[in-house]
């Protein structure tokens, strides 16, 4: 049973109304399908559950890993309470897993997708002074990561599904318009960036976790891309190698 359901967290500005049906669809809808698994008599043997790298909260310049402590902002809450959620399955005996998934890159959603249209452009820029860190991972990398999972036994807990070196908000800037070969000699200020998208603004755009896919790693997989212009290129539809 793999269980990615869950609000879109950047589609919208934050409002009491907004968080709450965040958490809702996250963590009651969790709990109801771990508590429905432990009481099949034919339980399946894995459950992937969604869950973020936002688990960490802003780390800075830290690295982190699954071993390291959680945040404490809305975000971290926010990922501790959802993988709490999949106590009933985890008691039950299934094997779970908990996708701490970072920005998923890709053009049919999510950052990529809204940052496509104005790189293109040649509008594309940094958020503030760019030192916050990203740590991504290409959807293609994506779907790769959850059938290894599926095939290793031995691995549950945490996951995080990020590529093996992240990166500044800049250095993705640069990449990102290297790859469109377009400029991006514009930034957005800190008091634009929480004007246009409020307290989102704090903890998507002008904050970061700088995390590696420790887990991952020790248990063997090999990551398709290990460089990010490759993952870009492959994801909007360029030759990886060009």
């Amino acid at each position: 049973m793999i269980n990615l359901a869950g609000e879109n967290i950047a589609d919208r500005r934050w409002t009491a109304n907004s968080k709450a049906t965040i958490w809702q669809s996250r963590i009651d809808s969790t709990k109801l399908l771990s508590a429905t698994l432990a009481k099949l008599s034919n339980k399946p043997a894995l459950l992937i559950s969604a869950s973020a790298i936002g688990f960490y909260g802003d780390t800075g310049s830290n690295m982190v890993d699954e071993h390291s402590e959680a945040g404490n902002d809305f975000l971290a809450d926010l990922s501790v309470a959802w993988e709490q959620a999949t106590a009933a399955a985890t008691e039950a005996g299934i094997r779970t897993v908990h996708l701490r998934t970072g920005i998923v890159l890709s053009p049919k959603g999510g950052a990529l997708a809204q940052m496509l249209l104005p790189f293109k452009l040649g509008l594309g820029g940094a958020f503030g002074n760019g030192q916050q860190y990203m740590s991504c991972i290409g959807l293609h990398e994506a779907v790769n990561i959850i059938q290894f999972i599926m095939a290793q036994e031995s691995i549950q807990g945490p996951v995080n599904m990020v590529a093996p070196e992240a990166v500044t908000n800049k250095v993705f800037t640069k990449t990102l318009g290297a790859v469109l070969k377009r400029p991006t000699i514009f930034t957005v200020p800190v008091p634009i960036a929480k004007f246009a998208f409020g307290e989102m603004a704090d903890h998507l755009l002008l904050t970061g976790a700088r995390v590696k896919p420790t887990v991952l790693t020790a248990h063997g997989y090999r990551f398709i891309d290990n460089d990010l212009s490759i993952t870009l290129k492959r994801e909007i539809g360029k030759n990886p190698n060009s």
